[in-house]
């Protein structure tokens, strides 16, 4: 489980991470309890939900997928959404990542 800072201008409503999710994942997208959830690619589970404003996304690869091509097409597309439902680019929450850890 990954949780990521939502930057400023991006609302932590779980509404707008569906609407994110339905635009990146061509996939069918089920909502309950607040947790969004679909899979993907060599994603078998991504679960996504908004606590302390933060975003968490919980992910379950799918060890049967072995074609290169799915595997970067998944990473591409979860690196989309991750930018899209965050604000952030994947050098900008490795960042904000390790400042967290430094803080703790």
């Amino acid at each position: 489980m990954q949780k990521y800072k939502l930057k400023r201008g991006f609302k932590p409503e779980i509404d707008r991470i569906y609407s994110v999710m339905q635009e990146c994942f061509p996939t069918e997208i089920s909502q309950n309890d607040g947790h969004v959830e679909t899979s993907f690619g060599a994603m078998s589970k991504i679960t996504v939900w908004i606590e302390n404003k933060m975003l968490f996304v919980d992910t379950v690869s799918d060890v049967t997928v072995k074609d290169d091509g799915i595997i970067l097409q998944t990473n591409r597309v979860y690196r989309d959404f991750l930018l899209k439902a965050t604000g952030y680019t994947a050098k900008e929450r490795l960042k904000n990542a390790k400042k967290e850890v430094g803080e703790e």
